[in-house]
């Protein structure tokens, strides 16, 4: 097996005893590898980062290193007056003094420290959840907000741009075969339409850059629910993992991403569509959590489009699970043919529930101020 080949060159003591995999992501190859000696054991995460989705593998790892070493400094000078022990990954070096491997096809593989006594979850479980998603969140924004975004790389350049997205959608749909696919699905010409209504809210985002109303910064790029690690003997938020999207960024991209998926209880592969709400009550709790940490560095202008990532977020994802399904699902993994497209429609459905609780959103985040 290459991952317990790879495994064996990173500088852990002991003996293998496994590699096995390691979580649901829907990008990157992970695994859990356990070493052994006579007295102690070491496990650890070793993912395969592949270079079909990251041209530049090596700029993700130079953009943990930066994060990593800035932010472990930080979190050791606050540990005695912190609430909880926060944590990180740590990169662990290959035998040579190495941050990460190439193998023979040109893929990157890294190893680094697993998240001790933490679990994540993919959906939601209870407000409290939510709340600590929040507080996690605000930690991490909080953490980096001293980091210059110019000291980072461009893991994938054009992420997190909604207009983008929207051109590969049109590229799609200007191809044969992504006509086929389109007309063999009346979800997916209905899926095209909900975007067609929306094109020109796609580019609220970055309008407001271009005006200097929104600046770039550091971001996390994908903070998910099941990014968020859940301390299991407290129930409280330690840790937030997958820094490969780490790059300059919007805040606002983050924000409204941690909002789409906390939010939404049914989770991003809800069996049925009207099981697919925006919760109030969720957003509420995650945003006062996120708040506790983010009040000091977030400005009037940031504050003033709030709502629009909110909502413009599970468009974009939606978007691009579209996009997707019509260019031959060569980006997502899949479970089954027409995985993406039914992914697209489950965000399209809670852009839809965003927008019908609009003014209680506007609300929540006016009361918050």
């Amino acid at each position: 097996m290459r991952a317990a080949i790879i495994a064996r060159q990173f500088d852990v003591q002991g003996r293998l005893v496994t590699v096995e995999p390691y979580g649901s992501g829907n990008v990157n190859d992970t695994y859990l590898a356990i070493f052994r000696t006579t007295f102690s054991e070491q496990r650890f995460i070793v993912q395969r980062i592949r270079k079909s989705v990251f041209p530049n593998p090596e700029v993700i790892m130079q953009n943990m290193r930066v994060l990593t070493d800035h932010c472990h400094a930080k979190l050791e000078a606050e540990a005695d007056g912190a609430d909880r022990i926060w944590q990180l990954p740590k990169i662990i070096q290959t035998k040579t003094g190495e941050d990460w491997v190439t193998d023979t096809d040109g893929d990157l593989w890294r190893a680094i420290s697993q998240i001790a006594s933490a679990h994540a979850y993919e959906k939601v479980r209870n407000p409290e959840h939510a709340h600590e998603a929040g507080i996690v969140l605000g930690h991490f924004h909080r953490m980096v907000s001293d980091l210059p975004a110019e000291r980072l790389g461009y893991a994938l350049p054009g992420f997190h741009v909604t207009p983008g997205y929207l051109a590969k959608l049109d590229a799609a749909l200007a191809t044969p075969a992504g006509q086929d696919l389109l007309n063999a699905s009346q979800e997916a010409k209905r899926a095209v339409r909900f975007v067609e209504a929306r094109r020109a809210r796609c580019s609220v985002l970055e309008e407001a850059r271009a005006r200097g109303d929104l600046g770039l910064r550091t971001t996390h790029g994908d903070p998910k629910v099941g990014n968020i690690m859940i301390d299991e003997a407290t129930g409280r938020g330690t840790c937030i993992v997958d820094l490969d999207t780490v790059q300059p960024g919007l805040v606002h991209y983050d924000i409204g991403d941690a909002m789409r998926s906390v939010c939404n209880p049914a989770g991003e592969d809800a069996s049925e569509l009207g099981s697919v709400i925006f919760d109030l009550e969720l957003f509420s709790m995650i945003y006062r959590g996120y708040q506790a940490h983010a009040k000091d560095f977030l400005s009037q202008a940031d504050h003033r489009h709030l709502f629009d990532c909110i909502h413009l977020i599970p468009l974009e994802l939606g978007i691009r699970f579209l996009a997707d399904h019509l260019a031959g699902d060569v980006y997502f993994k899949v479970r089954y043919p027409g995985h993406n497209l039914r992914r697209a429609l489950v965000q399209f459905k809670l852009a839809e529930s965003i927008e019908a609780r609009e003014p209680s959103i506007r609300k929540v985040l006016g009361e918050s101020r």
